[in-house]
C-alpha cells in the first residue's frame, strides 16, 4: 500500500457544495447542474463520482469573467 504524504503547512482549499453556492447567489442546484453540463459555470471538483464541490478560487475566477462594462 502506498502512503501519500501531504504537507502540513498547506491550507486546505475552501470548498462549497452546489446547495451552498446556489443559496449564496440565488440559484437552484438544477441551474448549477445545467451550467456544469454546458460548461459555462464555475470550474468544479468531482469527488468520488457524484459529489460536486466548488473551490473559492474557481468561484472568484468565474465571477471575474462575468464582470461586464457594457451589455
Amino acid at each position: 500500500m502506498t502512503t501519500i504524504n501531504i504537507p502540513t503547512d498547506i491550507e486546505p482549499a475552501r470548498l462549497f457544495t452546489p446547495a451552498q453556492l446556489g443559496e449564496r447567489f440565488g440559484m437552484t442546484t438544477g441551474a448549477l447542474a445545467q451550467m456544469r453540463y454546458k460548461g459555462n459555470g464555475p470550474k468544479f471538483i468531482k469527488l468520488g463520482g457524484k459529489q460536486i464541490r466548488y473551490s473559492e478560487s474557481s468561484i472568484q475566477a468565474w465571477l471575474e469573467q462575468q464582470t461586464r462594462e457594457r451589455t
